[in-house]
């Protein structure tokens, strides 16, 4: 007699005995969860354009528009309330962008995986929402077939890029390389041994006037110490100057 606990694994028991009440000749298995679908949230400032989406999505079984938004600050709120499993937002919205109310989302909802779906081929817009947490980059030039097909990508690990962006993003890398390459040619440009003193007093906080009390020499001298650290080192500011000796190992602050 069966305990009740855990599922029917099929129409006979252990070693092929039949099990009581159930036709022997019926091979069906019972008690298999049926897969929950992927929940979506649609963002748009367009309405006509998520009510085309939630036509075109509520075809697939396997995915659930469970609300939408009309800009980036409601969308922030609609997923802290339905936890959605995929976010389709635009970039460019009124109220909150969709790059802003990306980063917002992934605080409310962790879990939740965002495909941006735009007209924006920007390259500066991609690199935004690959750094805001989103998932996928998709241009709204693609099939009503591919964007089904990108949700379930997205929704099982993967990461979905529109292929013309993704080609920008791939020449993008290869001229970060060169660059990277080119300046590991060109050794790390010399600071005095007074401007070594210089920049160690800029990283604890030091004014100019304080530098200059502390090392006995004229504000002016100051000044002009900090801008010869700046224009070797091509930066723009003290605290890039800074930030760059640390990571060159020019100078070590403990």
């Amino acid at each position: 007699m069966a305990d009740g606990f855990g599922p029917v694994l099929g129409a006979r028991g252990a070693a092929g005995m039949p099990v009581a009440g159930v036709d022997p000749d019926d091979d069906r298995v019972y008690g298999t969860p049926e897969k929950e679908p992927i929940r979506v949230l649609v963002v748009d400032d367009h309405a006509l354009f998520r009510r085309g989406l939630e036509i075109v999505l509520a075809q697939e079984e396997d995915i659930q528009v469970i609300g939408e938004a009309g800009d980036g600050a409601e969308a922030v709120d609609k997923a802290a309330d339905l936890l959605p499993d995929i976010v389709l937002m635009d970039v460019r919205m009124p109220r909150r962008g969709g790059i802003e109310a990306c980063t917002a989302i992934k605080e409310v909802a962790p879990s939740a995986k965002i495909i941006m779906l735009t007209i924006s081929d920007e390259e500066a817009d991609l690199y935004d929402a690959i750094k805001a947490g989103a998932t996928g980059y998709l241009l709204k030039e693609i099939s009503t077939d591919e964007v089904s097909t990108a949700i379930r990508a997205v929704a099982d690990g993967q990461s979905q890029i529109s292929p013309s962006m993704a080609a920008k993003l791939l020449t993008e890398f290869k001229s970060m390389i060169q660059r990277t390459d080119e300046r590991r040619l060109v050794p790390a440009p010399r600071l005095t041994d007074r401007e070594l003193e210089v920049l160690k007093l800029v990283a604890t906080g030091m004014n100019n006037r304080d530098i200059a009390k502390e090392l006995f020499i004229s504000e002016n001298t100051v000044k002009n110490h900090v801008r010869n650290i700046l224009e070797k080192l091509q930066l723009h500011s003290r605290m890039e100057a800074v930030v760059y000796a640390m990571r060159e190992k020019i100078l070590e602050i403990r």
